[in-house]
């Protein structure tokens, strides 16, 4: 029982800190609520490594810095669906082009 109640505040946090990253960039993002969790999972992760590896082994990462590296996963996911759907989408000009 210890384990299914680990997992649901992983889940739950995660879901929080990806959902606070997602308000804290402006503009229009289309994820699912499942891929907003896991954005936030993965940013309290590589908080926690890089927290474990640069600092103090027996600390973990703190909340505002996985929600930072959350923002950063966020932001990264944005610029390659941007790339990815061409010139002309995400950038609010109607042609594409900047001037």
């Amino acid at each position: 029982m210890d384990l299914v109640l680990y997992i649901l505040v992983v889940a739950v946090s995660g879901l929080i800190l990806g959902a606070l990253a997602r308000l804290l960039l402006p503009g229009r993002d289309p994820m699912t609520l499942f891929q907003t969790m896991l954005v936030g999972v993965t940013g309290s992760l590589i908080a926690g490594l890089i927290a474990y590896y640069a600092f103090d082994k027996d600390e973990g990462p703190g909340f505002l810095f996985a929600l930072l590296c959350t923002v950063l996963l966020v932001f990264a996911v944005r610029k390659i669906r941007q790339r990815q759907a061409g010139p002309g989408t995400g950038d609010g000009s109607a042609s594409g082009r900047r001037v």
